[in-house]
């Protein structure tokens, strides 16, 4: 069964939600030029480069390929210069010595051992290149909504960063709204949505979710829930020091 048939459910007031996005997207251009696209090739970030379309905005998109990204994710990039090739896609990829050094001191797995190491990763393969993505960039687009999480509960439509502003478009959109959008634009998707993966990130980091699990219950799937967030969109001043990873029974 498809994520479409699946899920896409608009919520009640979704066309009224759908007009805000857009303009919303329209006085983000305006104001904040020169402006980019964070996308993780997910169901959110994919309806978001369609919206920038339908706003007929100009804005760039980048993708963060960490190297350990799933292939169906991948296999996205060539869809989406096809299908939007009105905006300038770039690939950031981590630093190839930073990496290898890390994974070689460390080990592969060494992500689930620790919290500090898996941020560790998180910083080389996510943070440093979100870095050189966003230089020179007077804003930035993200998928975040509201219902991912608690951590994300309280976003903005706009947040004022030091040097950037953060738009987002999504923020009081429903997971039914997202995939609503995507089915009756014919939006191309990831097919790991498919295999219930609402969230996808890396591919050690990521795994299917059962039926009544949370929404991010498939990310870092070993640690507390207060711990999942990469860095991406948590100010310094949220983030914590120490954080439990979850007991595994053996």
């Amino acid at each position: 069964m498809s994520a479409t048939s699946l899920y896409a459910q608009a919520s009640g007031d979704f066309d009224a939600k759908l007009s805000h996005s857009l303009e919303l997207l329209r006085e983000a251009a305006a104001a904040y030029s020169p402006l980019t696209q964070a996308s993780s090739l997910g169901a959110e970030d994919m309806a978001i480069t369609h919206l920038m379309h339908e706003a007929g905005i100009a804005a760039g998109i980048f993708v963060l390929d960490t190297g350990k990204l799933h292939a169906e994710t991948l296999a996205l990039l060539d869809t989406l210069r096809n299908s939007y090739s009105q905006f300038a896609l770039t690939v950031y990829q981590p630093e190839p010595a930073a990496a290898a050094q890390w994974e070689k001191r460390h080990g592969a797995d060494a992500i689930y051992t620790s919290i500090e190491l898996r941020k560790q990763c998180c910083d080389i393969r996510k943070m440093e290149p979100l870095s050189r993505a966003l230089q020179g960039q007077r804003g930035w687009i993200t998928g975040l909504r509201r219902e991912q999480s608690n951590a994300r509960a309280e976003v903005l439509h706009i947040e004022h960063q030091a040097e950037r502003a953060k738009i987002n478009p999504l923020v009081d959109w429903t997971w039914g709204d997202v995939w609503h959008y995507i089915a009756t634009r014919r939006i191309p998707y990831n097919p790991l949505h498919d295999q219930f993966f609402p969230s996808i990130g890396c591919a050690p980091c990521t795994r299917a979710v059962s039926l009544g699990e949370d929404f991010r219950a498939g990310r870092w799937w070993w640690e507390q829930e207060s711990a999942k967030e990469c860095g991406l969109h948590v100010s310094p001043a949220s983030s914590v020091s120490v954080i439990p990873i979850k007991e595994i029974a053996a």
